[in-house]
């Protein structure tokens, strides 16, 4: 068996989902302009730099919209998906995602963006398995602001599809190639678990360790 895993922001695609996500709460005036999107925007240096706190993002990132009626937060995610994603989705992301899944691999998404802002873009790419970020509900079924469970970031991305191939029946040892597709030195844990680590559209930082170690890299956005 064989198994491929794909980062999504800087990877399947050109912008960071979770920044851009926040953006479009200035945009449509969920959120405080200039307050909001510096905010936005120190979250997204920390994270470039590997230093982000990821609860806190987390509790930032949804505060904009948690409190709204889920009807109202779903017709916003919709706007989003139609006006912000569907513009960024390159044929040669998709096509690189319909080489593997033809080939009967198993195929996932693996973010570190929360599974809000992720279900309908992982739905646009025809991937049906999604690890992303989990958000806490409460009794009423409604956003805490809070991770549940094991966050997809860092090593937790390690861990997340442990569990995750775990609940298929699976182990890491039952493939026999293991692909994954990413951008940032982030993900480092799971490309040094991969067999086939493929720095894509990698940082100059990533780009440095790929070319050291021999590893693949790959322009989709060229």
């Amino acid at each position: 068996m064989r198994l491929a895993l794909f980062d999504l922001d800087g990877t399947l695609l050109p912008t960071d989902s979770d920044h851009a996500f926040g953006e479009f709460m200035v945009a449509i005036g969920w959120a405080d302009g200039a307050q909001w999107r510096a905010r936005n925007d120190a979250f997204y240096a920390d994270y470039q730099a590997g230093r982000l706190d990821l609860d806190a993002y987390v509790d930032f990132a949804t505060s904009a919209w948690r409190t709204r009626p889920e009807a109202e937060a779903l017709a916003a995610r919709e706007r989003f998906m139609r006006e912000v994603i569907a513009p960024q989705l390159h044929p040669r992301a998709h096509e690189l995602v319909r080489r593997h899944r033809d080939a009967g691999e198993l195929v996932a998404i693996v973010t570190a963006t929360n599974e809000f802002v992720t279900a309908p873009i992982a739905a646009a790419f025809a991937v049906e398995h999604l690890i992303a970020v989990q958000l806490e509900r409460d009794g009423d079924g409604r956003v805490t602001g809070r991770v549940r469970g094991v966050p997809s970031f860092r090593e937790g991305k390690v861990r997340r599809v442990d569990d995750w191939l775990a609940s298929l029946g699976h182990r890491w040892a039952d493939f026999e190639h293991v692909s994954f597709y990413s951008d940032s030195t982030n993900d480092l844990p799971l490309l040094e678990r991969a067999s086939d680590p493929v720095a894509t559209n990698p940082t100059p930082a990533l780009a440095a360790i790929a070319q050291e170690r021999g590893w693949r890299t790959l322009h989709l956005f060229e």
